[in-house]
C-alpha cells in the first residue's frame, strides 16, 4: 500500500497498537512484533531478516516459548479491524490449532506443533498442513476484516465500517 502497514492509523490508533490490544483483550500473556521495526513492543527478528511469514512465525514462536508461552496467535498487521468474535472460533478450535479455510492468517498454533524444519522460504500452506492445523469455515460477516486491507480501496471500506462500529459503541449501541 506504499506505507508501513503497522504504522497506518486506523480511526486514531496505529494498526499495530489495535492488534496488540486485541491480543491482550483475548488473554494473550505476551505480545510482540516480528521484524526490524520498533513499535514499542518486544521484537522478534526472523532468520534471515525478511525470510518470509513462516520465518517470522518461527521467530515469534521462539520468543514466546522463551517467555513460557505454549500457544501462538498470529495476526496480520493489515487486519486491524478484527473483533474478538472473529477470532473466537480459532481460539476455541481443536489442538494443535486452526486457521480459516482460504486464509492463512490469522492462525492459532500450539508451539509444540510447530515443525522443527519450518523456516525461511516455507509457504504458509505447508506450515498449516505440517502443523496439522484445522481449516475452519470463515464466518461470512467477518471475511473482509479477516482478509484485511491489501489495497487503499479495501482500507477505505474497512475504515468506514470501523468508524461506524466505534461510533455506535461510544453511543452504547454496540
Amino acid at each position: 500500500m506504499g506505507a508501513d502497514k503497522a504504522a497506518l492509523v486506523w480511526n486514531g490508533r496505529r494498526a499495530v497498537d489495535r492488534l496488540a490490544q486485541l491480543a491482550r483483550d483475548l488473554g494473550a500473556a505476551a505480545t510482540l512484533t516480528v521484524g526490524g521495526q520498533d513499535y514499542g513492543l518486544p521484537i522478534a527478528t526472523e532468520d534471515p531478516p525478511g525470510g518470509g511469514p513462516v520465518a517470522g512465525i518461527v521467530a515469534g514462536a521462539a520468543s514466546l516459548r522463551a517467555r513460557g508461552c505454549g500457544r501462538l496467535l498470529v495476526l496480520a498487521v493489515d487486519a486491524p479491524t478484527l473483533l474478538p468474535a472473529d477470532l473466537q472460533p480459532l481460539l476455541d478450535g481443536p489442538s494443535p490449532g486452526a486457521t480459516f479455510a482460504d486464509l492463512h492468517l490469522p492462525l492459532v498454533l500450539d508451539l509444540d506443533a510447530l515443525p522443527a524444519e519450518a523456516g525461511a522460504g516455507w509457504p504458509m500452506g505447508r506450515l498449516v498442513e505440517r502443523a496439522g492445523l484445522a481449516r475452519l469455515a470463515c464466518p461470512p460477516e467477518a471475511r473482509a476484516r479477516l482478509r484485511g486491507a491489501n489495497t487503499p480501496e479495501e482500507r477505505q471500506v474497512l475504515l468506514k465500517a470501523l468508524a461506524g462500529a466505534e461510533s455506535a459503541q461510544e453511543k452504547g449501541e454496540g
